[in-house]
């Protein structure tokens, strides 16, 4: 028998993460990547306690099993994107989709939510689909990189906007005619975020190691110290997941093929835009195209079939990844800590309620510990609008139409269509129409048709 020699059993773990996530190729280490994992799972801890809220307010799905639906499924597809593709883009139910399927889908339009949870299966199917052929990823290879770059910095400039809002630094107006305003500044919860993204903006400015993971803790001690959340606790027992569980409703989303299409189209489109940002972001892009796209989208792909089967909405990759990227993140060990995290999140639920549950102050939630750091990260993806070639108009316009699209209509999707239609449209009016690959002709055809003969995709 083969004794092993001092020292050797403690190489074989370093040995093994090197093999599956090739960690000195991308010039990282472990530590950063499972600092920069928790900084996602951070960042984007509040879908455990809005997904569930929103679900059962405005769908009626109970509120325990959609927050265990939306851990589990998340954790699974994160962890899927982590071991099969190697790259650090956390997932779980998107937000504008979640909306969507509650409120549209379900409360307005009156479809019962296992059906509703049918249709979002239903369009994981065609997305799988679409995904093992390979169409989604020869639809990513065929954004040029103008659009790609404005994609990536419309994606900064709506998670900046959603901080600020979070963060209570821009508000809604209530004067006619305009929609916000600045907010009130003297608040506590803005006074905590700012406080939050001054220390964590300097700290990364300076480089410091682990400076967002710092800004985080500074950030949670003072809104303990505010009164504005309290520890109430470590532990808890997940809730049941029964309500939910195979409730969906298969025999009547099929009369539901309209619904279908909007939740598809939705899906591929979010997908790309979310790819082309986080990956921009963190340098995974090689020669304008993304390695293993095919891989990243089957996790998307499985997601949401996975969500729709245990009792949520549409899942797929999240732009709260970034904030990861900008911690060092650059592998799939991220995503095995932040799907670590997800499933612990159902144990730790007091926990993950102080620093991601929000607060509430006059019917409305407010997130000052996590919105510090949403807002840096949207001025880092900002960067990326310097790659677009702003002296040629048939790209800069397109680019243009796809940056302020994306936070407007919060909505990656409706900015991504944007841009391809505004592309296609300003190539062939100025006669460079042959610069323009079929590809993107086909896709701007299809844009316009889904706009004009599906109604539902623009609510």
């Amino acid at each position: 028998m083969r004794v092993a020699k001092r020292g050797e059993s403690s190489s074989i773990m370093p040995a093994v993460l090197e093999r599956l996530f090739h960690l000195r190729e991308r010039r990282t280490t472990v530590a950063t990547e499972l600092r920069g994992g928790a900084v996602t799972f951070a960042t984007m801890s509040y879908i455990v306690f809005v997904q569930p809220a929103v679900l059962s307010q405005a769908a009626g799905m109970d509120f325990g099993a959609v927050m265990v639906a939306t851990c589990v499924s998340a954790a699974l597809a994160t962890l899927v994107m982590g071991l099969w593709a190697n790259y650090p883009i956390a997932e779980a139910p998107l937000m504008g989709e979640n909306f969507f399927f509650a409120i549209s889908v379900v409360s307005l339009m009156k479809v019962p939510w296992p059906t509703a949870l049918g249709i979002v299966f239903l369009s994981g199917v065609l997305f799988l689909g679409l995904t093992l052929l390979r169409v989604r990823e020869v639809i990513l290879d065929a954004v040029p990189p103008s659009l790609k770059a404005a994609i990536a910095g419309g994606i900064g400039l709506f998670i900046a906007f959603i901080g600020l809002t979070q963060a209570g630094i821009v508000a809604k107006s209530p004067a006619p005619g305009a929609y916000v305003q600045i907010g009130d500044l003297a608040s506590p919860v803005a006074l905590v975020a700012l406080a939050g993204l001054a220390l964590t903006a300097a700290l990364f400015a300076r480089g410091v190691r682990g400076a967002i993971l710092i800004g985080l803790a500074f950030t949670t001690v003072l809104a303990i110290v505010a009164g504005l959340v309290r520890p109430a606790g470590v532990f808890a027992l997940p809730p049941s997941l029964a309500p939910t569980f195979l409730k969906m409703d298969l025999g009547a989303a099929w009369r539901h093929a309209d619904l279908v299409l909007v939740f598809l189209i939705m899906l591929v489109f979010d997908t790309v835009g979310t790819l082309i940002g986080v990956a921009e972001q963190a340098g995974l892009m090689v020669d304008g195209r993304l390695p293993r796209a095919g891989r990243a989208m089957l996790a998307d792909a499985l997601g949401t079939l996975a969500g729709a089967a245990l009792g949520t909405s549409t899942v797929s990759s999240y732009i709260e990844s970034a904030s990861g990227v900008a911690e060092g993140a650059r592998t799939g060990l991220a995503n095995v800590m932040t799907a670590a995290l997800f499933l612990g999140a159902l144990f730790f639920l007091p926990v993950v309620a102080m620093v991601g549950g929000g607060v509430a102050i006059g019917g409305l939630y407010y997130y000052p510990i996590t919105a510090p750091v949403v807002i840096l990260v949207g001025s880092l993806m900002m960067g990326q609008v310097g790659r677009v070639p702003w002296t040629d108009p048939t790209e800069a316009i397109p680019a243009f139409v796809t940056l302020p699209l994306i936070p407007f209509t919060f909505n990656i999707a409706h900015g991504v269509a944007g841009g391809i239609v505004a592309y296609v449209v300003v190539k062939a009016g100025a006669g460079r129409g042959r610069e323009v690959s079929w590809l993107m002709w086909a896709l701007a055809a299809v844009l316009v048709a889904a706009y004009a003969f599906l109604p539902r995709l623009r609510h």
